[in-house]
Parts: C-alpha cells; sequence; structure tokens
C-alpha cells in the first residue's frame, strides 16, 4: 500500500494529517439563463484531523457544491476563496493531484457510482494500480483486505460479483472500500445513507466510526438527516443558500439550537413516540441570482425585524460556536412557531382492503409469503421493514399491478380478479418513491394530471376547472399547470404526483416510499398534507416507509415485514412503545435520532438472510433464537393486546419487553 504522506506537483502533502481541512470565505457561482447564480457565498468552514463535520441544510443550500470544490470537479465554476487548504496544499490549485489518495469521496447513490460493466474487484483493485502502483496480484488481495474491512461477507467471492448482484448497503460498502484505497486522511460522504434502509443505515454508520477510530480519518458528512449527524459527527455547521447560518459542537447546536433555521429544521423533524404536528418551513430558497445584502432567510423567519435587511456577521454566539443573527441572544429562550393542530381522523370505518395468503414469488426468491392483512376506510397501515422484505411487492399485489401466485383479494367487499375493472383502477392509485421518474418530463403538469381525468370519464367539459382544484388540493398556484417538471422542486414534484393519484377520487392509495427522497422541511408539508387529505377525503392508505419516524407520525397501525411474511402488526402506539418482537426491536434501535441514545440491537449474520422452508424466516438473524424450535416449526400467533399480534415463538410476557 502507498504511504500516506507523499508529494504531488503543486504542492507537499507532507503531514497533512497535522493540519486538517481549513475553507475560509468559499464563494461558488454559476453561469445560468438567468443570470449568475451564487451557490456559496463566503462559506467557512474547518475538519481537524481525526474529526467530523456535518454539513446540514435543505436541498439547494450549496452542500454538495462545497463538497464538489474541495474536491476541484466543479467545471467552469467561478470558485474563489481566502483559503481552502488540507493538509498545508492548496486545494484551489492541487485538489486533482488529492483527489482520490488523500482526499477521497462517497456518493450518495452507489448504483450509479460503480461501473455495471466491471467487476467489484477490479473497481475496488483500480485506485491501487493506479495511485499506489501496487503489482495487479498485490492490488488483487488489498481489494479484498479493504472488502473485509469495510465488513462485507466472503471478500474473495465477492470480487468476482458485478455491482447488480449487490444489495444496497452493500454496495455502499464497496463504494467505501474504493475511497478507502488510496488511504485519504479526508473522507467527503455525500448523503451518503439516504437510499438505505434503517438497519443498513445503521451498519454503515457503525462502519465509518470504527474506520475513523482505526484510521484516524477525518470526516465531512453532507446530509439533510439530521438524525445521523448527531450520531456520527462533532460539529456541525448549517448551510442556507449558500451561506453558513451557524456552527458550533453538535450538541450544541441540535440541542439548543440559536439560528432561527435551525430552529426550523429540527421542528421539522417527526419524532417516534410524539403526534403532534409537524412545522415545515414555509416559502421557499431564495433567487440566488440576484444575493440577498441581509439576511437571506428572513422572508421564511418567523422572528425577522427590520434590522434582518442589513448585512449579517457570523458573531461568537457561546463556546467555540458561532451564528449569523442579530437577533441570536434575544430569541434564545423562544420557540419555532407551532403548527397548526393535525386534523382529527375519521373514525375508522369498515374493511375496504383485505388480502387473504397473498403470495408472490420470483425465481428462487418469495418476495411475499401468505401475507392476510386488512385496512379499514380512513386508515393509515404502516408497512415497514429492510429493503427486499417484500414491502413494495406487497403493496403492487393489493393494486393488482403484479400478479398474485395464490391468495385472495377484496376491495369494499367484493373479489378483485387478477385483470381488475376500470372501478378498481379508479378507486386504488398510488404514489411512487421518486416524482423524477414518476413524472414524464415531456408533460407539462396539467397533461399529467389530465391523463387520469380522461382515463376514468372524469374530465367532462371542465377539466381545467378539475385540475386547478386538485392543484389547490395539493396547496400549489393554479399556474404551475404550465409548468414541466424540471422547473419544479422536490417536494412540488412529489405534490404533482399525490394530486395524480387523487384526481380518480380514490378510495385508498398506497404511498410507496413517498417521502424517503425529500428532506426534512419539505417532507415535513408532505406528511401534514397528507394528514390533511386523509381527513378531508376519507382516505385510506397503505404507507410504505423504511422510516419508522414516519411512519409513527403518520400511520394508525403498523405491520412490520421481514423475508415476505409479517412478523408484527397492531397499532403504532403498542408495536413501537416498547417494541415487543426481536426484529421490530432491531429496527428501532437503528433509528437515529437528534439528542436520543437507544441501545443498539445488532443483527447477526448476513443483512436480509431469510430462512427457508419451515420455521420463522427471522430465525437466521434472532438474538433470540431457541435452537431448533426456530428454525423447524412454524412460529405462532400470539395476542399481544388489543387488535396486537406476534408471530413468534418466544410467549409475551412483561419481562419479554425489550429494552429501549
Amino acid at each position: 500500500m502507498a504511504e500516506a504522506g507523499r508529494s504531488v506537483e503543486g504542492g507537499s502533502v507532507e503531514g497533512g494529517s497535522v493540519e486538517g481541512l481549513s475553507v475560509e470565505g468559499l464563494s461558488v457561482g454559476f453561469a445560468g439563463v438567468r443570470g449568475r447564480v451564487q451557490a456559496l457565498d463566503g462559506v467557512d468552514f474547518a475538519v481537524p484531523p481525526g474529526g467530523t463535520l456535518g454539513l446540514v441544510g435543505e436541498s439547494g443550500s450549496g452542500k454538495s457544491t462545497a463538497l464538489l470544490a474541495l474536491l476541484g470537479l466543479l467545471g467552469r465554476a467561478e470558485v474563489a476563496a481566502r483559503r481552502m487548504a488540507f493538509g498545508g496544499a492548496d486545494l484551489l490549485t492541487t485538489a486533482p493531484a488529492l483527489r482520490g489518495r488523500q482526499i477521497s469521496a462517497v456518493f450518495q447513490d452507489p448504483a450509479s457510482a460503480l461501473n455495471p460493466a466491471l467487476t467489484v474487484g477490479l473497481q475496488v483493485a483500480e485506485p491501487l494500480l493506479v495511485h499506489a502502483r501496487l503489482p495487479r496480484a498485490e492490488a488483487w488481495a488489498e481489494a479484498a483486505a479493504l472488502l473485509a474491512e469495510t465488513g462485507l461477507p466472503r471478500p474473495a467471492a465477492l470480487m468476482e460479483c458485478y455491482p447488480h448482484q449487490l444489495s444496497g448497503g452493500m454496495k455502499q460498502r464497496v463504494a467505501i472500500a474504493m475511497a478507502l484505497a488510496g488511504r485519504p486522511e479526508l473522507l467527503l460522504l455525500d448523503e451518503p445513507t439516504t437510499a438505505l434502509d434503517v438497519t443498513v443505515e445503521a451498519g454503515i454508520l457503525d462502519l465509518l466510526d470504527g474506520l475513523r477510530a482505526r484510521r484516524g480519518l477525518s470526516l465531512l458528512l453532507v446530509s439533510h438527516n439530521l438524525g445521523i449527524v448527531d450520531r456520527l459527527c462533532d460539529r456541525v455547521t448549517v448551510l442556507y443558500a449558500g451561506r453558513v447560518m451557524e456552527t458550533g459542537p453538535v450538541r450544541e447546536v441540535l440541542g439548543r439550537p440559536r439560528h432561527p433555521y435551525s430552529r426550523g429544521l429540527l421542528a421539522a423533524l417527526p419524532r417516534i413516540g410524539r403526534r403532534d404536528g409537524l412545522a415545515p418551513i414555509p416559502g421557499a430558497l431564495p433567487d440566488m441570482t440576484r444575493p440577498d445584502p441581509g439576511c437571506n432567510f428572513r422572508p421564511r423567519c418567523p422572528f425577522a425585524a427590520s434590522a434582518c435587511a442589513l448585512p449579517q456577521a457570523l458573531a461568537p454566539a457561546g463556546l467555540d460556536r458561532t451564528v449569523r443573527c442579530h437577533r441570536a441572544g434575544e430569541l434564545a429562550h423562544h420557540r419555532w412557531p407551532a403548527p397548526p393542530p393535525t386534523p382529527a381522523a375519521p373514525p375508522a370505518g369498515a374493511t375496504l382492503m383485505a388480502t387473504e395468503g397473498l403470495a408472490r414469488r420470483f425465481a428462487t426468491m418469495q418476495a411475499v409469503d401468505q401475507v392476510s392483512l386488512a385496512v379499514r376506510r380512513g386508515e393509515v397501515l404502516g408497512l415497514v421493514g429492510e429493503s427486499g422484505c417484500g414491502k413494495t411487492t406487497l403493496g403492487r399485489l393489493m393494486l393488482r399491478l403484479a400478479a398474485s401466485d395464490s391468495g385472495t383479494l377484496r376491495f369494499d367487499g367484493a373479489m378483485v380478479p387478477p385483470a381488475p375493472s376500470l372501478a378498481f383502477r379508479r378507486r386504488a392509485q398510488i404514489v411512487f418513491q421518486n416524482p423524477d421518474t414518476a413524472l414524464n418530463p415531456r408533460h407539462t403538469v396539467a397533461t399529467i394530471l389530465r391523463r387520469p381525468l380522461d382515463r376514468f370519464g372524469l374530465a367532462g367539459g371542465n377539466a381545467a376547472d378539475e385540475i386547478a382544484r386538485l392543484l389547490a388540493l395539493v396547496r400549489l398556484p393554479a399556474s404551475y399547470a404550465g409548468r414541466y417538471p424540471h422547473q419544479l422542486s422536490g417536494g412540488e414534484k412529489q405534490r404533482v404526483g399525490i394530486a395524480r393519484a387523487l384526481a380518480s377520487r380514490p378510495d385508498f392509495i398506497v404511498c410507496d416510499e413517498a417521502v424517503s427522497a425529500l428532506d426534512a422541511s419539505v417532507q415535513a408539508a408532505v406528511l401534514n398534507l397528507l394528514a390533511e387529505l386523509r381527513a378531508r377525503l376519507g382516505l385510506a392508505m397503505l404507507f410504505i416507509s423504511h422510516d419508522i419516524a414516519v411512519i409513527a407520525h403518520l400511520a394508525d397501525r403498523v405491520a412490520v415485514m421481514y423475508g415476505g411474511q409479517i412478523m408484527e402488526e397492531g397499532p403504532v402506539a403498542s408495536v413501537l412503545a416498547p417494541p415487543h418482537h426481536p426484529y421490530t426491536a432491531a429496527l428501532l434501535s437503528a433509528v437515529p435520532e437528534v439528542g436520543g441514545r437507544r441501545a443498539r440491537h445488532v443483527l447477526p449474520g448476513d443483512a436480509g438472510a431469510v430462512h427457508g422452508g419451515r420455521g420463522c424466516r427471522f430465525a437466521l438473524r434472532c438474538p433470540q433464537r431457541i435452537g431448533p424450535l426456530c428454525t423447524d416449526a412454524d412460529p405462532p400467533w400470539r395476542d399481544a393486546g388489543p387488535g396486537h399480534r406476534i408471530r413468534c415463538h418466544i410467549p409475551i410476557a412483561p419481562d419479554r419487553r425489550v429494552p429501549r
């Protein structure tokens, strides 16, 4: 392996670990059709040797731009800084020489970061061959060792695999192994766990924490998930529209935020055990082609005053902490305004959607295995579980978007055939996870919303009025009818997706990870919208998510899925506080919470390993397995309270409750 300290053209980086990363006055501008976009405006931050800094803020705040500037990957952008250095080397001139060596990056989507045409081994070994100039055999052995260090099982066999043969969590570990190949001293992490389920995410965070301790790595983490930042970072810098709003120790900034924007981000977070309304930040990011000389957050700030129009400077706000707000001191004990009360959910009615013994197999995988569930009118049933457990397949089976191998489906008391009627299609709809792929980029919003109206004969002669009604229903102006998807923000696109699902005036909606790609404030707004629509329209929903906090906030009941089967089902408060089933306990313990520290229940065995045949599907990973009983006999359903049932061999007793 190449040595960590090395000389590069343009500056010496020997002893880089002594000085760490220092950024002062970083500004980045892009040429745009409407003028120059000021993406970053005088940003300061630092990462000491072995330290971890989190960069947080809404989408569009400039977080990823800052990372790309450090890597020298902004192309023709105008990049300027008083100082941007790592280990004494000027990154404005030497970033390409350090990239992949002393500074490495792990990006958000490992599926796009890995080359689908090359084996895992070739991709991990490449930095060793190119940068360290190791002989091929030595590079191959070192690559296998890196895969092992990132916790991947059977690394020698994985070296021969292609990316499509790996799960999302395994791909992300491969990406981390690639980043480590050059023995970096600074690792840049751009939303590295956004696409991962909660247990895989927790494993990646544990891995990064361990790598930091073993290798003395410095970490710069970009994330909109404040719980992850609280879990991994020492310090945090809050960015808004290209400017630093607040910076300081994580526990101080997230525990006692001083800037109104920081408070707004925290007020938007759903929390397990709390059902009060979420408080999204009103409005949107400012026009960054016209930088505001004063506080650029003031149009959205509930505490704004006339002096906020004057330039605001970062000022000390306690020990090792700064804030850009002249009212920070006087607002120290003010709370972010409470949201309006969540509309009362309608009383749950008769069963609307019911499955009995629903099953679907793909090749050698039993994706859904004898699932029986019911959703009542006006009820939200949350469905949680790790990636690959069968959640999405079950949702598609319930809509007859995929054929079941066996089992029955009833809707409003009537049997739904494999080829359902147009009436069923009208009454049962879906909102997909990614609005970028769910919306046709060549169609205007009006065209997107008109198609279901035409399909179900609902347009009549007043299609324009109906489109305006749908936009108003999801809190979008009628003028948005003429826009294309690329002219909308992520949250606005998801609102259009919800409006399209509502166009047929359905009774039942499947929301498949409908908020997982959104940042905290936008997610809060969409969750509030869904709660309001449920109350106003009496909608029933199957809400699929790997985010238990979101499920706890929105759902009435929750079903926990593993290996194609339901492990536990019941009222949210009963299932999650405290958890009974060992798998539910593991899911809940992995949730990163701001200010919260749950005892982790790390599952043994390979992620997603399913016990086939008779026995419990979770037996291979269960920390409380009862010998051959769990592997040889199907677990019974046990009654754990009103409407609460658990599929497990372990008897339910007061001392059975898993400690939080």
